[in-house]
């Protein structure tokens, strides 16, 4: 027991409150330890169940063996050790086989997350949505709709090569050090400003300050809004930044430009100018240099490739006002995914 645990509350709020507060704090934290208890101890029967099967070539064994079990356990314990449930547990074994990332896992994630995520086949997107889940601390509800939403596809990270995305991954588990691959999206949903067909710049912007809580969602946990039309005074010149935003984890300033139309190549000098800018006057002490994010309506990825724009800081995505249906927005993705593994394949080689 920790000097925490015996900790008295006394608050302005009187006896009831206190008192109220040190039951949901103990609740909570009991909730927790148990959560994790079971969460290990399903991994433990899981891999148990692996070693008594491992090396028997025969499928039908195996499923005889957790039939066995599950009628055995069922009659000791009751409810919770069904063939589905021993078979999940297994599952969880086989898909997180490391113990001390099963146990960091699990002082986050609940069971009903890890459930989530063992559907997932390929081990970098559920690495991926694992460890982002244990930084940003998502609920259940969360991972669901960011599996819905498909969020690891529209990470940088799902583009690169294989080998750089376990190395970002693995700096995230040990160190919890974000990075911009991890953080930044394409495309970016923007169905719920509620924007007709035609619209100007101005009314995309004033959309996106109406919903600006549901829009921070979009970009994701950490960002927190500065400014809009920031103003940059250059020599007699003055120009006006469309959103300003500074992230907590990366530690720096993100300006945000909105492009109706397709990408130019001409938006990158502008947006270089804003951020040198930004790093010149603006970047505090203790702060990385600020990045850009270009939104536009379209951009061409030979065109995007061969300005460099991530030697500059600048990540140009697509937003999307109306949603196409899952299967498209899925196969577009996938495309995007196998253009920019190629290009990358051509420049190693």
């Amino acid at each position: 027991m920790s000097n925490d645990d015996l900790q008295i509350i006394e608050s302005e709020d009187g006896l009831t409150a206190d008192v109220r507060a040190m039951i949901s704090q103990t609740r909570e934290g009991v909730a927790q330890v148990v959560n994790q208890g079971m969460t290990l101890l399903y991994w433990r029967i899981g891999k148990r169940i692996q070693t008594e099967v491992l090396g028997n070539e025969r499928a039908e064994y195996g499923k005889e063996i957790v039939r066995s079990l599950s009628a055995q356990l069922t009659e000791d314990f009751g409810r919770g050790f069904s063939y589905t449930a021993l078979t999940r547990m297994v599952n969880f074994a086989e898909q997180f086989s490391e113990s001390v990332i099963v146990a960091t896992l699990s002082q986050q994630l609940s069971w009903s997350h890890f459930k989530e995520l063992l559907p997932l086949k390929d081990d970098l997107q559920r690495d991926f949505y694992a460890e982002m889940c244990r930084v940003e601390r998502w609920s259940v509800r969360a991972l669901r709709k960011k599996l819905d939403s498909m969020l690891f596809e529209r990470t940088a990270i799902s583009k690169k090569p294989e080998e750089v995305a376990k190395a970002e991954l693995a700096a995230l588990r040990s160190e919890d050090q974000l990075t911009p691959d991890l953080v930044f999206r394409d495309p970016y949903f923007l169905d719920f400003l509620g924007l007709k067909d035609r619209y100007l710049e101005k009314d995309l912007e004033d959309a996106i300050l109406r919903e600006l809580e549901t829009f921070l969602l979009e970009l994701g946990q950490g960002f927190t809004f500065q400014a809009r039309q920031f103003r940059i005074q250059i020599d007699s010149d003055d120009f006006y930044l469309d959103l300003l935003f500074y992230h907590r984890g990366l530690k720096r300033l993100i300006a945000i430009d909105l492009k109706l139309g397709d990408f130019k190549a001409e938006h990158k000098g502008q947006m270089e100018l804003y951020l040198r800018w930004l790093a010149k006057h603006e970047q505090q002490p203790g702060e990385d240099s600020p990045l850009g994010i270009i939104l536009c309506a379209g951009k061409k990825a030979e065109q995007i490739e061969l300005l460099e724009l991530d030697q500059s800081g600048i990540h140009v995505a697509e937003y999307l006002t109306a949603l196409p249906s899952r299967e498209l927005l899925q196969q577009k993705l996938q495309a995007a995914i196998e253009i920019s593994k190629a290009r990358f394949g051509s420049k190693g080689s």
